[in-house]
């Protein structure tokens, strides 16, 4: 057998052992992060919900909607200008 052809195979069973391992065995064991509800920052259409204005997701009909929201993860919605964690 030719080294070329050991690397080869050698590398492939490498990557077959690499592919069968659980993803769970890669991923962090981080906590997601908290999501809060943030009104008047959508674009049109691009809300998670609203405030009684419609009935919910992808249905603002324009932009920075004080009734319409999307989820942030806590902290973000203070930092947007007309962010606000209650609808107006």
């Amino acid at each position: 057998m030719s080294r070329f052809t050991l690397v080869t195979a050698l590398a492939s069973a490498m990557g077959a052992a690499v592919s069968l391992a659980s993803p769970s065995a890669f991923a962090a064991d981080a906590p997601a992060p908290a999501l809060v509800q943030c009104f008047g920052v959508n674009a049109i259409a691009k809300n998670d919900c609203a405030a009684g204005s419609h009935s919910c997701a992808g249905q603002a009909t324009k932009a920075r909607d004080p009734q319409s929201f999307v989820l942030l993860p806590a902290g973000a919605c203070a930092k947007l200008d007309g962010g606000s964690l209650k609808p107006t």
